[in-house]
This record gives structure tokens, C-alpha cells and sequence, in this order.
């Protein structure tokens, strides 16, 4: 069966972004020819989900262009009915059903990007099968939350995490 994959990146402190939706901090943890495994990962994946607002964010980093969307079948998570364009389908239905009717079809992993209202939504119904966790390594202080709480507790199993020299630690864990 399928696994969905919650694949993302945090501050030590937890956080995704800053309050204004800044990501360049993300830069301290660059290096020439140094991906954390992005790309070995994304070879056992052809699902992406990612919430609206993220969507929207990746757009404007890249020109107007979701670059996933040319190699895996995209689903963006809206309360808007939105026609699809670009080869990404905009999804407003039930968040749940959308997941156990991609699970139950053959494929690779679907991989959840965020953002941490969506990574709420599929933690209430326990729906994220494994979590990686790139933890870079700066203290934001403040900003926009991975885990948002108010959720039942969900017990995981710890898998071998990877340490890198630019101080990137990317935790792994799979749920038992």
C-alpha cells in the first residue's frame, strides 16, 4: 500500500516560517551540491499535496510555476472550487477520502509539503504514515507553527536519522 509521507523542513524551534511567510532563513543550511536526499527520495514518490496557502507561497519563489507538478500528479488542498490548471488539481473536498482513495489506487508514495494547517488536518485522522523532518539548524523565535497541537497523541516509531556538517538534522519516524 501506499505510504503518505510528510516530507518538510522546520526551525529547531518549530517553526515553518516566519510570521511574514519569510523562508529565506532556509539559506543557512545551503551547500554546492548538497540536496539532504531530495532527490534519491522523490524517486519512490508521484503524489504531491500541499495546502493553498504554500501553494501560493511556492509561486511566488518560482516564477508562477509549482516545479513538482511536472513530474508528479499535484493536488493542492483549497476551500475553493478551482478548475485545474498547469497539471495541478485543486482539491475542496473531504481531506480524508481524498487520502484513502490514493492509498487504495496503485502507485508510489504521496508526499505532503505542508503547510502546517494541512499537517494538522491529516494528523487529527492520523492519515501521515511516515515523517521526515529536515531541522535546520536556527532558532526563529517566533512565526508560523509545523505542529499546530490540539490533536490526539499519536505514539511513532523511531527510524535512523541523518546528520549533515552543515548542521541539518533530518529526523525520521514512521507511525506504529
Amino acid at each position: 500500500m501506499r505510504k503518505l509521507i510528510l516530507y518538510i523542513s522546520m526551525s529547531v524551534d518549530g517553526f515553518l516560517a516566519t510570521k511574514d511567510d519569510d523562508l529565506s532563513w532556509l539559506s543557512v543550511s545551503e551547500k554546492e551540491g548538497e540536496d539532504y536526499g531530495y532527490a534519491e527520495f522523490y524517486k519512490d514518490v508521484d503524489t504531491y499535496i500541499v495546502g493553498r496557502n504554500t501553494y501560493d507561497k511556492i509561486l511566488s519563489l518560482t516564477g508562477g510555476v509549482l516545479p513538482q507538478a511536472e513530474t508528479l500528479d499535484c493536488y493542492v488542498i483549497t476551500h475553493q472550487d478551482i478548475e485545474p490548471k498547469d497539471g495541478v488539481k485543486f482539491y475542496n473536498g473531504d481531506l480524508e477520502a481524498l487520502i484513502h482513495q490514493l492509498k487504495s489506487t496503485e502507485g508510489k508514495n504521496i508526499v505532503c509539503d505542508g503547510g502546517g494547517q494541512i499537517v494538522k488536518l491529516l494528523m487529527e485522522k492520523n492519515l501521515i504514515d511516515e515523517y521526515i523532518i529536515a531541522v535546520i539548524p536556527i532558532f526563529l523565535g517566533d512565526g508560523k507553527r509545523l505542529f499546530m497541537g490540539e490533536i490526539d497523541q499519536i505514539n511513532l516509531k523511531a527510524l535512523p536519522s541523518k546528520y549533515f556538517d552543515t548542521g541539518v538534522v533530518q529526523l525520521h519516524y514512521q507511525k506504529k
